[in-house]
């Protein structure tokens, strides 16, 4: 693997288990024995530190702001084995991020990818200007999808700026929730098909993640589903996605 990779998590509609995927993942990635950064790039409802009860000192929004530098803010998650940026929650709108305020957060950013394996964004729900340039900024961009008729259209819109905005970018489909790997599969089609016809490409599959209610306990408890429910068909998948990312 190419040191330094970095992986965008996007989703379009929130709800379909982005932070959570993103987080299972980089615990995922750090088992294999990378070293992991998670930048929980959502500006406006940030919510990785939640997820894991943690309470950092400082966030990407006193990054942003110039309060601090962006190793001040790098917190190391001790149980899941990698490093996280909180994210700067209750910041408001997204599209009203000065722009200059956006690539200081990317310049503190690409300063440290050098020191990880894999630094993985975390990026909000919505098409907003900044989700785009971080999407774009990112070596691979991993959109997540569930089968529900709003989720696949807001995820083919995600794919089809990141197309208008990296024509030979490396885009990847993430199915979520899945009924079981069949139905996963009938997603992927669904959604590739969409992209092939009217976008001129075709995503690649990155993993489909069956719909697992160990999911939710693991939340609801603020415990890493690797770590709770290591055994867990869920557990499973996202560790299979996590081997095969690089391999495509």
């Amino acid at each position: 693997m190419t040191e330094g990779r970095t992986v965008a998590v996007a989703s379009g509609k929130g709800g379909v288990g982005k932070t959570w995927f993103a987080i299972t993942l980089a615990h995922a990635l750090a088992r294999e024995g990378r070293k992991v950064l998670l930048f929980d790039a959502d500006l406006g409802l940030a919510n990785v530190d939640i997820q894991l009860g943690l309470t950092p000192e400082h966030d990407l929004g006193g990054v942003i702001a110039g309060r601090s530098t962006l190793a001040d803010a790098i917190l190391h998650h001790a149980d899941g084995g990698f490093d996280i940026v909180a994210g700067r929650s209750g910041s408001g709108a997204l599209s009203a991020l000065d722009p200059v305020m956006l690539e200081r957060a990317l310049a503190a950013l690409r300063d440290v990818v050098p020191f990880y394996d894999v630094v993985l964004l975390d990026l909000g729900a919505g098409l907003e200007r900044p989700v785009r340039r971080m999407a774009a900024w990112a070596d691979t961009l991993l959109v997540l999808v569930t089968d529900e008729p709003t989720s696949l259209t807001d995820a083919y819109a995600v794919l089809k700026l990141h197309a208008a905005d990296q024509r030979d970018g490396d885009a990847r489909i993430v199915v979520n929730q899945a009924a079981n790997r069949p139905a996963g599969d009938r997603t992927f089609a669904t959604l590739q098909r969409a992209c092939r016809t009217f976008l001129g490409c075709a995503p690649s599959l990155a993993g489909i993640i069956r719909r697992d209610d160990r999911v939710r306990d693991a939340i609801r408890r603020q415990t890493l589903l690797l770590t709770r429910h290591p055994a867990s068909q869920a557990a499973a998948d996202v560790e299979a996605t996590a081997r095969t990312l690089f391999a495509v």
